[in-house]
């Protein structure tokens, strides 16, 4: 199983319409800035599924640029539950927050 990538505004689309959002960076960059509504789920956290992900709902990965969720792709698709859709935050945050979409603190 592989993640495809997504851009912001259809990551935004697809979270409107149910797919949880999985913020794959430390709790501190997390506290920092984030995406409303994201959960947190450290890639240095054990691998498993993070809490509360629902069988065959979308599930959107984010980092900060993206990166570290491309080099990860193939561990995080594994953390997804059964018949779930993953993807990969093209550009992280960042892209999310050049978008204009909003982002917390």
């Amino acid at each position: 199983m592989s993640l495809r990538s997504i851009v912001p505004f259809e990551a935004r689309k697809l979270i409107d319409e149910g797919a949880i959002l999985v913020d794959v960076r430390e709790a501190k960059e997390h506290a920092r800035e984030n995406i409303p509504g994201a959960r947190l789920q450290p890639l240095s956290a054990p691998d498993s599924p993070p809490p509360g992900l629902t069988a065959g709902k979308p599930v959107i990965f984010h980092c900060q640029s993206g990166a570290r969720t491309s080099m990860n792709a193939r561990r995080l698709a594994a953390r997804l539950p059964a018949g779930a859709d993953g993807y990969v935050l093209a550009g992280g945050i960042e892209a999310w927050r050049r978008a204009g979409l909003p982002t917390g603190r």
